[in-house]
């Protein structure tokens, strides 16, 4: 049976008309999974980065001042990589949104296709990566894609996703989609997060995306979209609990009402209790090479101050959740 969902076929749409392909010459390794990162971890997993991108001890006050900014980052959200969905700021340019991403003091994105067009093409892949490196911008997390049974067409998206050093793709994919899903994230080790688009759309409720991934690859996983979830009346808490084990992405949302038609609001001020939400990830073991995304959809033009609100939030739920731990 084809597939229903126009959220489905509006992202495929989107992919096709931007991607540009290339084939590469060269694949970086994978990132291993891990969980929540103490800053002993984090230092000498800077250091053995970068020794293996070729610094020298020279080079180590920069890069240890980029940490020392990392670490205080995971100090203030309870020692989670905390990020940011850049389709938050749509209303901006790449630069100009990635600019604005440094200076609220995020170090983790999660680009959506116009920020960074997908592209199997090397140099323009090292042209990105660069400008985000300046920024001390890392990407968590690309999407969100949609993706059906072209297999071909498939594999363009992981084949940036490795070439770009990406771990995690946020995806909609199509019924039909999982046997080649299956057979991409073992041959990439990439994995892939479903993402849910609330009332009328794929993986509406909770059962939905457990029975899609029954038996399937354990790289096939989640990325909750919380605020969607209160729109199909499921709380936060227990979608982050159901999807325990298999979830790579967390979209931080939330809304006015538990129905498909109602407003985003800042963090906490709707249906989502931030301070549960927290514990609930910590109790689920978040991976620290998950993304976890603050996603802010009101405002486009001028989101910065509502953002800044949103931050000063989770940050204070996640100490909070930290200290009960």
């Amino acid at each position: 049976m084809e597939n229903p969902d126009p959220t489905q076929k509006k992202l495929e749409r989107a992919d096709s008309q931007l991607f540009t392909q290339h084939t590469p010459s060269t694949q970086p390794p994978s990132t291993q999974g891990i969980q929540i990162m103490n800053r002993r971890t984090f230092v000498q997993s800077t250091l053995t980065t970068a020794a293996a991108a070729g610094y020298t001890w020279f080079d180590v006050p920069q890069l240890m001042a980029k940490a020392s900014a990392r670490d205080a980052s995971l100090k203030k959200y309870g020692g989670f990589p905390m990020g940011i969905q850049t389709y938050s700021l749509r209303g901006f340019g790449a630069d100009e949104a990635f600019q604005k991403i440094n200076e609220l003091g995020l170090h983790w994105i999660e680009p959506y296709r116009v920020h960074y067009p997908p592209t199997t093409d090397p140099a323009a892949i090292k042209r990105m990566n660069a400008k985000l490196q300046k920024l001390d911008l890392t990407v968590s997390s690309h999407g969100v894609h949609g993706f059906s049974k072209n297999h071909e067409k498939n594999e363009l998206l992981f084949k940036f996703a490795k070439l770009a050093g990406i771990r995690n793709i946020s995806a909609n994919p199509s019924p039909d989609s999982f046997d080649s899903l299956e057979k991409l994230v073992e041959q990439y080790d990439v994995r892939i997060a479903i993402h849910n688009h609330g009332p009328g759309a794929l993986y509406d409720k909770l059962e939905d995306g457990l029975k899609a991934i029954k038996g399937r690859d354990p790289r096939i996983g989640f990325c909750a979209d919380l605020g969607h979830y209160i729109r199909s009346g499921i709380q936060p808490e227990d979608a982050i609990e159901a999807l325990t084990g298999r979830l790579f992405g967390v979209h931080l949302k939330d809304f006015a009402e538990m129905k498909k038609r109602t407003k985003g609001v800042i963090l906490g001020e709707g249906h989502m209790d931030v301070k549960a939400t927290f514990q609930a990830l910590r109790k689920a073991k978040f991976p620290a090479d998950g993304a976890l995304s603050l996603e802010y959809e009101e405002n486009p033009k001028d989101p910065i101050a509502d953002i800044q609100k949103c931050l000063a939030v989770a940050s204070k739920a996640a100490q909070a959740a930290l200290k009960e731990a």
